[in-house]
């Protein structure tokens, strides 16, 4: 079967229990680049094998430079006329691989594609199609799109052209952690964001407190479809909710000690 003029590229450190299966739904690409910040684990072993055995594995060692400047290190080294990103626990469902021909036939003055994706769920499995997460630009023609580098977290490509929404098909996004692990994941984000919006200058409201995790819940459940998972749903849009909070909080306080830092005045009361 003759490849697609498709760069992959990935990000990764410690992904040995992920990165297989990302890797396996790339098989129509010509072009897999993979860019590792030093695992180890069985990451880079792993990799050894999938270029032994004939993929076109392309294997970079790079020190973190965070997460859209790593990004946008590994586009860079991108040979083919588009390229898509792609994380290590994320995989391209049967849809998207079948459209995949159809999105890089574009006309000429369509630069990207927006694609949906659809996470794992703790008791429920994957969301059925119906439920999306908010479509990402994730395929990009060679040389008309950048991150954007003050973005501390959920980076993204910024385009220089015209992008559409694909109609059809998801990246599968199989990373199921048990709220223990999960809460760590979300407090890191929130932390990013937080500084990211502080540095910005940014200012957190009590208003914003009150109705931004309600408007995360309300979007993720409702709008997104995730009451179609039942409770596993109602979790990860909860979730969801405890993100947005956790950055306003942070945000706020952040401020609140540029103009009250803490001081110990026991003796005054």
């Amino acid at each position: 079967m003759s490849k697609l003029p498709v760069s992959a590229f990935i990000i990764c450190q410690n992904e040995e229990a992920y990165l297989g299966a990302c890797i396996e739904s790339l098989s129509q690409f010509a072009d897999i680049v993979i860019v590792d910040s030093g695992s180890t684990d069985g990451t880079i072993a792993l990799i050894h094998q999938y270029i032994e055995n004939g993929w076109p594995i392309r294997l970079f060692h790079e020190g973190w430079r965070g997460y859209a400047a790593q990004k946008q290190f590994a586009l860079e080294q991108c040979r083919e006329e588009w390229c898509f990103n792609i994380d290590s626990d994320e995989r391209l469902d049967a849809d998207l691989r079948q459209v995949l021909g159809e999105l890089i036939a574009a006309p000429g003055d369509i630069v990207g594609w927006r694609v949906a994706r659809r996470p794992y769920l703790i008791g429920f499995g994957y969301t059925p199609p119906r439920v999306k997460e908010r479509k990402n630009l994730r395929l990009i023609r060679k040389g008309r799109g950048a991150y954007d580098l003050t973005q501390a977290v959920h980076e993204g490509i910024v385009a220089q052209g015209r992008v559409e929404k694909a109609a059809k098909g998801s990246l599968l996004h199989f990373r199921p952690l048990l709220m223990d692990e999960q809460i760590l994941k979300e407090n890191k984000y929130s932390s990013l964001k937080a500084e990211q919006q502080f540095r910005e200058g940014r200012k957190a409201s009590l208003l914003k407190l009150l109705f931004s995790p309600w408007s995360y819940f309300l979007r993720l459940y409702c709008k997104n479809g995730l009451w179609r998972c039942g409770t596993s749903g109602f979790i990860e849009a909860m979730t969801g909710a405890v993100y947005a909070f956790l950055t306003q909080a942070k945000l706020y306080q952040r401020q609140a000690l540029k103009h009250r830092p803490n001081i110990d005045d026991a003796q005054d009361h």
